[in-house]
């Protein structure tokens, strides 16, 4: 049996297409026993309105797209979550979008968001510069900035990355590590140089006591880039080794705690981690890992609601850009103070 019509609903209901119209839109114009009829030959035709094509001849679609660096990373997945639950209080869809950290594959979807005319764009975006963004506001499809900052064009909801990536190495040098390796990249990706940054400027603040920040840069952030570093690291020779590690992401420093094991380095005896995120995984890894906490649910809370504020009221609207602190959750993978400093 093939799609029905609204035209047959209404042949067999004996009513015209316009009463068939507002028996699905506006009931409460209809008389009892007319829509009694119509429901009945929705029922016997099992007739199923084209909500998609309804919502683009009003205009827009009842649909919101997130857009993410990489859908495998716990966070991401946490971050869509809080969005979700808002987005089902405001009877809208949520369509979950992976750029793979790639502009070209970002573009792509993009396009195909506006071309589906979605109430809005929710966007970890690869460069929040990216003049595609810019378009899409221009043209009248509001975006919010995720576990990012905006310039003022749009609102954006993040975490203080700098101060994370500072707060994660201060607790490495109070634990007496005085060569402690960065783990993370690439540094075009704006968090990752933000935690770098916050990084140096602790390993700058105690340059007296000789500390020093050494790069192991990765081309990704999943655990087998992690874990690749860690065989780096654990390949030099012990007095050129850091001590500690402070990894971009929790991925990321639950590939490097398996190297270290591969390589019978203790973990934090030999070298101490620090992860980014605070995934559920970090605190089920076999030594729990320390870890920068980002508030993940309530970034996707607060990033849809500032969208659909702007999509009801966009005169009234003004643009914000919210900026949440982290906390660094120390657990056994850094809680030791190292004896030999």
């Amino acid at each position: 049996m093939g799609t029905r019509s609204i035209k047959e609903v209404a042949q067999l209901a004996r009513v015209s297409v316009g009463t068939v119209s507002n028996v699905l839109n506006r009931p409460e114009i209809v008389s009892p026993a007319t829509r009694e009829r119509v429901f009945e030959a929705i029922r016997e035709l099992g007739f199923v309105r084209n909500e998609v094509a309804r919502h683009l001849r009003v205009g827009r679609s009842r649909t919101v797209g997130l857009v993410v660096l990489d859908v495998s990373n716990p966070f991401f997945a946490d971050v869509a979550q809080g969005a979700e639950a808002v987005a089902d209080e405001h009877d809208t869809m949520m369509m979950l979008c992976n750029s793979a950290a790639d502009p070209d594959r970002e573009r792509r979807h993009l396009d195909q968001l506006e071309q589906q005319r979605v109430l809005g764009v929710l966007i970890t975006p690869v460069d929040a510069a990216s003049p595609r963004l810019a378009q899409l506001t221009a043209r009248g499809t509001p975006v919010v900035l995720v576990d990012s900052a905006a310039t003022g064009m749009q609102c954006s909801v993040a975490v203080d990355d700098r101060l994370g990536g500072q707060v994660a190495a201060a607790h490495l040098i109070e634990r007496g590590h005085r060569r402690i390796a960065f783990v993370g990249g690439p540094l075009s990706i704006k968090q990752v140089a933000d935690r770098h940054a916050g990084a140096s400027a602790a390993v700058s603040a105690s340059a007296g006591e000789g500390a020093e920040l050494v790069d192991f840069e990765t081309t990704a952030l999943g655990v087998a880039a992690g874990r690749a570093a860690g065989e780096r690291l654990a390949a030099l020779p012990g007095a050129e080794r850091p001590t500690a590690a402070l990894c971009a992401n929790d991925l990321l420093a639950l590939g490097f705690l398996q190297a270290m094991s591969l390589r019978g380095l203790k973990v934090p005896d030999d070298v101490a981690i620090v992860g980014y995120d605070d995934i559920d995984f970090a605190a089920a890894a076999a030594v729990p890992l320390s870890s920068v906490r980002q508030p993940r649910e309530l970034l996707g809370r607060t990033a849809i609601e500032l969208l659909l504020e702007e999509v009801s009221s966009p005169d009234e609207h003004r643009h914000r850009q919210v900026i949440f602190q982290p906390d660094l959750v120390v657990r056994e993978s850094s809680k030791a103070i190292r004896r030999d400093a």
